[in-house]
């Protein structure tokens, strides 16, 4: 360059700088005229770019270097310039780096001319231009923003016209080997293969990486810049910008939180329109399909294809027409991952648009659901119980969906992490929730009971836990499975569901004392009581490790045995020995609690097995627990479910046994209320059990046990509390009941001295005799025997 250019691009005054850069560009045509432009041109973008865009420290030597680069790309006009346009742009790029704001904004300016000039050819550059603009919009000096602003808008116009089809000049074209041709043997068409055209200068998806790594900006304008340049390149069809968009749409959701409402509302406005297209690429592939289904028919109607060949051309080779959007792959799946790993947003707008997206892609793309369905429901559920009603209504009609995707057999579900999923939800503290949860647990047992039973290795003890809900309605809801599950299942599931129960009992103290009536009650009244009582008499036996426990449980049981309204059936059928086995299970299992054994003879009229009992009783500890079990049993005597008992004692030459078993009640009580009770009610029968009566003359009454199995009965009675009071005196026996026995309470296993002044000043033995109601077993003071029964449990 001459000395006078040089000297005026290095001034301090812009129209020197400018006046000397048109002198450039004057002598830069001239070069090209004379035929000599290649070697002094390269030789003027070199000094351009080393002794002044580069010269860091020199602001004016920045400012000229960046306006003689203009000028020169200017002279070389868009034929020329795309050959020098590499030595061009890297030292305009580089100044926008400039701490000088002055230089960032000659840069723009440089940039703007060497863009409007180069035109298609700058798309070469696209990323490094795309990532500068991303920093000048959020620039603090307004004049470098508003001309970053002016050169994004060029930009833009220069994408929308080229980046589709434009490849740059300086492409090197392969040497294309003639077309070849080749026979279709279908149909034996000729068909003719060219070879792939040259890569255009824009490449979307060199730029996608840039893009997915510039949206995880913060400011706002920055936001609006990046959105903006989205909807750009979405409304270029050819680029099929919406196949990219797993790469940048989990950030683009979190625009919606922004602080700057504008950013809030193009970016919802957006994601609108995204998903409008999605839906419309969707429809043209069906429309595709159905014409490709409908000429297959028209030609197998005339004959065309015979039976071994049955492949068909798509519609668009028949027709020779290409549908916009026909070959647009769309990421179902990313997607809906990114959609669920959004929904869980503490912000509502996100929440909204994310259930409005995954509404409207179940319908699109069902199949692609499935493996994301535990997933889903982690989070799915508990907005069913949001406090916005918008949220709520749109989370339960997409619940309600994937329920009706679910139920199908097209697809195959992972049942052991749904149902994982599923019971974790009976931990939420929102009733509709724990419904919800219940609701699809019900579902999936109905659609698979073998499979879900195999893939449910906790879900008894969950269902157990959930009777001690405080909403009735989910325990409805959670008896109907129990009742479906135990109702489908075979005696090992069922015995298993047993098990579960008896442990969860005996790990949790609190349920044990407070709900274990109510849920034996419900299982029940859901449940084959007799099944029930069965299995857990079974389970009961086989437990060594914790004679206390099952001690208190037989006591629970014999409690709704003798009072729940639930069992009826079941006290009938053993009232009138319609089941021996039953009795013989629970006679078994409840000779560890000898007044509920002796409750369960007297019940069934076993009366000589009664009287063994008692008279055994002496020979083994009789602590305060027993004492006061014995008083409930008397206070029980007087409820309609014994009215046969004491009508039995107008006949006492057939029911010898009975008065020997009550008078030896009378002799083991202390002399409370329970005691006069039932000294009065023996006293009112004692004209007749005055007569004369000999054992051997007695009636033996049909029902009772011979001889033989009730020596059987009476010895594994004996057994049973053999192996009781040495449990009482064992070390393992404190360790266990000190889990099962609160601090603060007495123990039922310290024998005591009889004082019968002590016993008359104890509330419990001085309580009132029970009042009964009409109904058959039903005592109507049920608070009274609620109160004593968990009196009981504590001691």
């Amino acid at each position: 360059m001459d000395k006078s250019i040089k000297r005026g691009l290095n001034d301090r005054i812009y129209d020197k700088r400018k006046a000397a850069a048109l002198e450039l560009e004057r002598v830069v045509k001239d070069c090209i005229s004379n035929g000599e432009e290649s070697e002094k041109i390269q030789l003027i973008i070199k000094e351009l770019r080393n002794d002044y865009a580069y010269a860091v420290h020199q602001p004016n030597a920045r400012y000229g270097g960046l306006i003689g680069l203009a000028a020169v790309a200017i002279a070389l006009g868009q034929n020329e310039v795309p050959q020098y346009l590499e030595g061009i742009m890297h030292p305009v790029l580089a100044c926008f780096g400039d701490q000088d704001p002055m230089v960032r904004y000659f840069a723009c300016e440089a940039l703007y001319n060497i863009a409007k000039v180069s035109k298609g050819e700058i798309l070469i550059y696209f990323n490094e231009i795309f990532d500068v603009l991303c920093k000048l919009v959020a620039d603090p000096e307004m004049s470098v923003k508003n001309a970053a602003d002016i050169l994004d808008r060029l930009i833009k116009d220069i994408v929308s016209e080229k980046a589709a089809t434009y490849v740059s000049v300086l492409a090197i074209p392969v040497e294309a080997p003639p077309a070849a041709t080749l026979i279709d043997p279908r149909t034996g068409k000729t068909l003719q293969v060219y070879q792939p055209q040259l890569p255009t200068a824009f490449s979307l998806s060199k730029f996608i990486p840039l893009l997915k790594e510039r949206m995880y900006a913060t400011n706002p304008y920055t936001r609006m810049f990046l959105v903006s340049w989205l909807r750009l390149l979405d409304s270029i069809p050819d680029l099929e910008m919406i196949s990219y968009l797993s790469s940048f749409f989990d950030p683009l959701l979190s625009y919606l939180s922004s602080s700057l409402e504008d950013v809030r509302v193009v970016t919802e406005n957006f994601l609108k329109l995204l998903l409008h297209e999605i839906k419309g690429i969707y429809e043209v592939k069906q429309a595709v399909k159905q014409k490709e289904e409908e000429l297959k028919k028209d030609k197998l109607s005339k004959g065309i294809l015979k039976d071994s060949d049955e492949e068909t051309h798509s519609a668009d080779e028949d027709d020779g027409l290409y549908i916009p959007g026909q070959d647009v792959v769309v990421d179902y799946p990313k997607i809906i991952d990114i959609l669920i790993n959004n929904l869980d947003s503490t912000e509502e707008s996100i929440q909204l648009m994310v259930l409005q997206w995954l509404r409207s892609l179940l319908e699109l793309s069902p199949s692609s659901f499935i493996i994301f369905m535990p997933k889903l429901l982690s989070v799915l559920l508990t907005i069913i119980s949001h406090s916005n009603y918008q949220l709520q209504t749109m989370a339960v009609d997409l619940n309600a969906k994937l329920m009706e995707l679910a139920s199908t057999d097209e697809h195959e579900i992972n049942y052991t992490l749904i149902v994982n999923q599923l019971t974790l939800q009976f931990l939420n503290e929102k009733e509709s929730t724990r419904l919800a949860a219940l609701d699809w647990l019900i579902m999936l047992h109905d659609k698979d009971p073998p499979t879900f039973l195999e893939h449910s290795d906790n879900i008894f003890v969950m269902l157990l836990k959930a009777l001690n809900d405080s909403s009735n309605n989910v325990i409805d809801k959670d008896l109907e499975l129990l009742s479906k599950i135990s109702n489908q299942s075979d005696d090992k599931y069922f015995q298993s569901f047993m098990v579960d129960l008896v442990n969860l009992f005996k790990k949790d103290r609190k349920l044990l004392d407070t709900r274990a009536d109510f849920i034996v009650r419900t299982i029940c009244k859901s449940l084959d009581s007799e099944r029930v009582y069965k299995s857990i008499s079974r389970v009961l036996s086989e437990d060594e490790s914790n004679l206390s426990f099952v001690s208190i449980v037989i006591q629970i049981l014999n409690n709704n045995l003798i009072i729940a309204p639930e069992l009826q059936k079941l006290r009938r059928k053993l009232i009138n020995g319609e089941s021996k086995e039953l009795f013989e299970d629970l006679f078994t299992c409840w000779s560890l609690n000898s007044p509920s054994l002796l409750c369960l003879t007297l019940l069934t009229s076993k009366y000589k097995l009664s009287w063994q009992i008692v008279s055994q009783m002496a020979n083994y500890d009789i602590s305060l627990s027993i004492l006061i079990q014995l008083d409930l049993l008397i206070q029980l005597l007087e409820s309609p479910v014994f009215a046969k008992l004491r009508l039995d004692l107008l006949n006492p030459r057939e029911n010898l046994y009975l008065f020997k078993c009550l008078y030896g009640l009378l002799m083991l009580l202390p002399q409370s209320n329970s005691f006069k009770v039932l000294q009065n009610r023996l006293s009112a029968i004692a004209p007749i059990a005055n007569l004369p009566l000999e054992e051997g003359k007695s009636k033996v009454k049909k029902g009772l046990p011979d001889s033989s199995n009730s020596e059987k009965l009476l010895m594994a009675f004996n057994k049973s509390q053999k192996r009781l009071d040495e449990y009482k005196q064992s070390d393992e026996a404190k360790e266990t009941d000190d889990a099962v026995i609160p601090q603060n309470s007495e123990s039922g296993d310290t024998p005591i001295e009889f004082d019968s002044k002590g016993f008359q000043d104890d509330t419990i033995l001085q309580s009132s005799p029970i009042e009964t109601s009409s109904a058959l077993g039903t005592p109507k003071r049920t608070n009274y025997i609620a109160t004593l029964s968990g009196k009981l449990n504590r001691n």
